[in-house]
């Protein structure tokens, strides 16, 4: 009996020290998550992110464009510009200029101001019309400023729209006579260059698109944000082009803080492989930030940053609205937790 005794002493003993120990890991976990909350909100900003266009397709005066800066610096780069005078006014209603403190042009009104003297660069993604509408109506009343692309790009704009045709030669390239207003420069594949008049530096990556697209990789010092241009998953475009640049980022990350991602999901899942065109749908999605997620030691990394959708196709068809389709189909396959942020038209975001 005494035996007994001592055994059931010994199994409350230990049942009781493996609650506490229980309850000691459950209060460390929470503790954990509140230092990460902690951190977040306390991690200042590096870039400044406007939404000009969000949609993909035939929404025309809201089409693939933002606007981003440094914090430290009121420059900004176009990437890509569908919409940009249309984006600006409203970027502009929403108040998503406020914190400029540069004394505005009076000669100009206030969306010329932005377009004149704050709009350092565009960096183009590729030449789909939807991508660069917005420069191109523009252009005749726009300042005189860099375009940065790969050079099929740059050929692209040279050969269908610089072209006394569809368009005047705005460009210091291609068809006489050369009006000069943009200095086009051909950036060279995973080679950085700095953006004039600019804090930034870009590194551009080949995308698999109908047109060759582009990933632009932004820096400020260790602060890094991506631009994906229009991109097919690489299980059906078959050419691994975002595995390089997940290995690229994962391997940079290592050293330095991706703040951001802006990429697009043009369709829902229920679009058919072979109708993709060179896009994306939350299930592809997901399946290529999964990979890019094992690549990438500091697993917070990817929790604290932000995963702006953009290039959502707009459609005339009656039903359930595609953005609302496509949030609820990223939510509720979103295992690893990533931050994900519909882009909208004169969106303001802080990364």
């Amino acid at each position: 009996m005494k035996f007994i005794s001592t055994l059931l002493l010994i199994l409350i003993v230990s049942g009781c020290q493996a609650h506490q120990n229980a309850q000691n890991h459950s209060q460390n976990q929470k503790q954990a998550q509140q230092d990460i909350q902690t951190s977040i909100s306390t991690v200042s900003p590096a870039f400044e992110l406007i939404t000009l266009g969000d949609t993909g397709g035939i929404e025309d005066g809201n089409l693939s464009s933002f606007l981003l800066r440094s914090v430290n610096d009121e420059n900004f780069i176009s990437l890509d510009a569908g919409s940009l005078v249309n984006g600006i006014n409203v970027a502009l209603q929403n108040n998503a200029f406020d914190s400029l403190t540069t004394t505005p042009d009076s000669a100009l009104n206030p969306n010329g101001n932005i377009l004149h003297h704050h709009v350092k660069a565009y960096l183009l993604s590729h030449g789909h019309l939807d991508h660069v509408a917005g420069l191109l109506i523009a252009s005749p009343d726009d300042s005189s400023k860099p375009i940065y692309a790969l050079s099929s790009v740059n050929q692209t704009m040279s050969d269908t729209y610089f072209n006394w045709q569809a368009w005047a030669n705005f460009t210091n390239r291609g068809i006489a006579p050369m009006l000069n207003k943009y200095d086009v420069i051909d950036l060279a594949l995973e080679e950085t260059v700095e953006i004039k008049d600019t804090a930034l530096t870009v590194t551009p990556f080949s995308l698999s698109h109908p047109l060759e697209s582009t990933a632009f990789v932004i820096e400020h010092n260790n602060d890094m944000f991506v631009y994906f241009g229009d991109t097919g998953p690489d299980e059906v475009e078959k050419q691994g082009k975002l595995d390089t640049v997940w290995r690229y980022l994962a391997q940079q990350m290592q050293h330095k803080t991706l703040r951001g991602i802006s990429i697009e999901v043009s369709f829902d899942n229920s679009r058919p492989d072979n109708l993709l065109f060179g896009h994306l749908t939350p299930k592809w999605l997901m399946q290529e930030l999964t990979k890019f997620h094992g690549l990438v030691e500091d697993k917070a990394q990817l929790t604290n940053m932000k995963i702006i959708i953009s290039h959502i196709k707009y459609s005339l068809k009656s039903g359930a609205e595609p953005r609302a389709v496509i949030a609820q189909e990223l939510e509720s396959d979103n295992a690893l937790g990533f931050n994900f942020i519909l882009a909208k038209q004169g969106q303001v975001v802080s990364l």
